[in-house]
């Protein structure tokens, strides 16, 4: 009897542009303007709080432009740990989710416990609590706060779409409220201007205390980071995903600064119980601070601000379980964690085994850890994800930038990412000062996750539709090899090129100590499941076994079959793997693509290989007796020398031909003696050309030669106005066989191989 086929239960598609808005600003208008105002007014004076929050803005838009382009790219629950698998692989992308899951859970945490530090101290002012002794007040504070939590815990339980409406009300209800506060600063000022006198001194502790302040305060602006966690629940989340966290960013940041303003504009110097200058005063309430300061602004304003509160802090503390479950169910789901994270509810349709452990940290820190401890760590584990992020945009724009399908391609490519990831390693330096505590925590949580990775995740994760798969990988070579052997790379697509490969690659590795690498892409149809790249290894098989026949009685040969959904990249990835020294390739010539000088693959492996590189073009013949080597780059053309030195028949001749006009004869013939011993003593004849080479007598030229080897087109750069360049025309018109090379060397190889 045929099993019947395993029900799946996925995530359901509710929230719009609006919803994933509100959802973003309700987690960054929380604990940050409530907790983070009065103890930037103390660290850095009344403007150093307005500038923290201004240029925190701006630092927060950097990142979210990055989020803003993976997540159009890759819109999947995740987040920042999806970014990272695709980016660098299966470790950073635990190491992400993991830090991911922590951050918001902290976070959620803080916001818990601003709203009851908030809601005890207005019920206080009211004398409702007059019955608690001061001694319990902060356990009761603790008490209140686990029970919000546990509250907001059962509303994401309820579903995705209770969660969206909850919170977009909320947040609507809290931003209507502060941007009142902003308004009623405005007003003060205007109406009393001697309140800007508040302002001065403007940086009391000087500039530096920027640094700190910004830091702290950071987690009040990592809102954005929860719209990517909706991923798989966004309607259109291509479009949707990347305007919610600009919108949010930028509307966010505007409230932070006026009600940063209006706080230090309503407390009037000399009034009663202010007996030092008003940005002092503020400052010496600490958590509290923004709260005294409004309700001296505003008739009712304790009243207000803590209705606010109500609104903020939940909204955030919503928001914040949403994206920690989240993180924690994609890496359940991609069994880095134990499968039960993955486990749906059928009824909710929510991941409730990974919202029950996310709730278990978030009150365990809302029971144990101090305020200020838990701001500072939720702020030090968020700039550490963010700056991971700021590093895979880049690194995927750059590597898989023709693979993926962007929704929003952020401006000024890559200068907001790179600005981002070198202002987030000062601020979390500068931390410290605020909390030694959080630099504890954070780095035990990321050993403790290397912990796991390595001793259970590592086995278990299941492969990425971008990751690069090893089906089979074989040693070969019957002897040992030495440690100073010359690694070459061979990538064989069918036995139909291996021949004519491999005749050329002895030719091309002798009297080297060389190993031979052989490599097959497996190419899987994009509508076929990655497990199914067996089923088309037949042919690449063949293709190896052919030239193995030929290259083992003079060289060890290892051989590797991988899949990727990308050939250029599997192939540049074996090269960084296996330290490679010289990759030998094949191409037909022809072009489907015409953006591309030689197709997507070749002109992805020519931009990224860190190694030496020759490209044959129907280099079939046994014997080249007549081989052209055009002079197009110094850099190049010693190897490109050195090439031609090897293919050429011992009976045979090479030609150099400077293409820079007559003025650069003298430099090629002293570059053609610099480079004799590249050549074995080979026949050398200079050509002397009565003109400046340009494409059409280049043609002539080469149609003389049975071999032409030169340097490798880099960049489009090479067009020229009115026609061709001699080295296009050559590539683009001559049916000459043509051996493409490029040498790696210094800085550019290195930075190529790590980065």
């Amino acid at each position: 009897m045929e099993k019947p086929n395993k029900v799946s239960y996925e995530l359901s598609r509710d929230l719009s542009l609006f919803q994933l808005t509100m959802m973003g600003m309700g987690m960054m208008i929380g604990a940050g303007v409530f907790l983070g105002i009065g103890h930037a007014i103390f660290e850095a004076g009344p403007g150093g709080a307005i500038l923290t929050f201004a240029l925190n803005t701006v630092l927060a838009m950097c990142t979210a432009m990055s989020y803003a382009e993976l997540s159009s790219a890759i819109p999947r629950a995740g987040g920042a740990y999806n970014f990272a698998r695709i980016g660098f692989g299966r470790q950073t992308s635990f190491l992400a989710g993991w830090m991911e899951w922590f951050a918001s859970s902290i976070a959620g945490s803080m916001y818990a416990i601003v709203f009851s530090i908030y809601t005890v101290r207005y019920f206080g002012e009211l004398g409702f609590l007059f019955w608690l002794p001061e001694a319990w007040l902060l356990p009761f504070e603790r008490a209140l706060a686990v029970v919000i939590a546990l509250f907001f815990i059962y509303i994401n339980y309820r579903g995705v779409s209770e969660t969206g409406i909850i919170g977009a009300i909320m947040t609507l209800g809290q931003t209507l409220f502060l941007v009142f506060i902003g308004l009623a600063g405005l007003y003060v000022a205007f109406t009393n201007p001697e309140r800007i006198m508040n302002f001065k001194p403007f940086m009391p502790k000087g500039w530096h205390k920027l640094l700190i302040t910004m830091g702290f305060t950071y987690v009040a602006f990592e809102g954005f980071e929860v719209i990517s966690q909706a991923g798989d629940e966004a309607k259109e989340p291509r479009k949707n995903l990347p305007k919610a966290m600009l919108y949010s960013v930028f509307s966010v940041g505007i409230i932070y600064v006026l009600v940063s303003f209006a706080a230090i504009i309503g407390v009037k110097a000399g009034s009663q119980g202010v007996s030092m200058a008003p940005w002092e005063w503020i400052g010496s309430h600490g958590d509290k601070g923004f709260a005294e300061a409004v309700s001296r602004l505003i008739p009712l304003g304790s009243f207000l601000l803590t209705l606010a509160v109500i609104f903020a802090s939940t909204s955030a503390l919503n928001a914040t379980i949403f994206s920690a479950t989240r993180a924690s169910y994609a890496l359940g789901r991609d069994k880095m964690l134990p499968k039960f994270f993955s486990k749906i509810s059928m009824k909710r349709k929510t991941p409730v085994m990974a919202l029950l452990a996310t709730g278990t940290i978030i009150l365990i820190n809302v029971i144990f850890l101090p305020t200020k401890d838990v701001a500072s760590s939720a702020s030090i584990m968020f700039l550490f994800l963010f700056f991971l992020v700021n590093i895979c945009v880049i690194r995927i724009r750059l590597n898989m930038g023709e693979e993926l399908l962007y929704g929003f391609i952020m401006p000024l490519f890559p200068l907001f990412p790179v600005l981002g990831l070198v202002v987030q390693v000062i601020l979390a330096v500068f931390l410290i000062h605020m909390s030694f505590i959080a630099w504890i925590i954070a780095p035990c949580w990321i050993i403790a996750g290397l912990i796991i990775y390595n001793l259970y995740s590592k086995t278990r994760v299941t492969p990425h539709e971008s990751e690069i798969i090893v089906i089979e990988e074989k040693d070969e070579s019957e002897n040992e090899q030495v440690s100073n052997e010359y690694r070459v790379l061979v990538p064989v697509a069918n036995p139909k090129n291996a021949i004519s490969l491999v005749g050329n690659t002895i030719k091309i590795c002798r009297d080297k100590n060389a190993s031979i690498q052989l490599l097959h892409m497996v190419e899987v149809p994009d509508l076929f499941e990655l497990r199914d790249a067996e089923k088309y290894i037949l042919e690449g098989k063949e293709g190896i076994v052919e030239a193995m026949l030929y290259l083992m009685p003079s060289f060890p040969i290892k051989t590797t079959i991988r899949h990727c959904r990308n050939t250029a990249r599997g192939i540049v990835s074996a090269i960084r793997e296996k330290r490679i020294n010289l990759i030998i390739m094949g191409w037909h010539g022809n072009r489907k693509d015409k953006k591309f000088f030689m197709g997507s693959t070749l002109d992805h492996v020519i931009g990224r290989s860190p190694c030496n590189i020759v490209i044959l073009k129907d280099c079939n013949k046994r014997k080249f007796l007549n081989i052209l080597v055009p002079v197009f780059s110094p850099k190049d053309d010693p190897f490109a020398l050195e090439i031609a030195g090897r293919l050429v028949s011992p009976e045979g001749k090479i030609s150099v031909l400077p293409i820079n006009g007559k003025e650069k004869v003298s430099s090629s013939r002293k570059f053609a003696a610099n480079n004799a011993n590249n050549i074995k003593g080979q026949n050398i004849k200079m050509i002397k050309p009565e003109t400046a080479v340009n494409s059409k007598n280049i043609l002539e030229t080469v149609e003389e030669y049975d071999l032409i080897v030169m340097s490798t087109v880099r960049k489009r750069s090479f067009y020229k106005i009115g026609g061709l360049s001699p080295q296009e025309a050559i590539i683009r018109y001559s049916d000459k066989p043509i051996a493409f090379v490029q040498s790696a060397k210094g800085i550019t190889a290195i930075t190529k191989m790590w980065f």
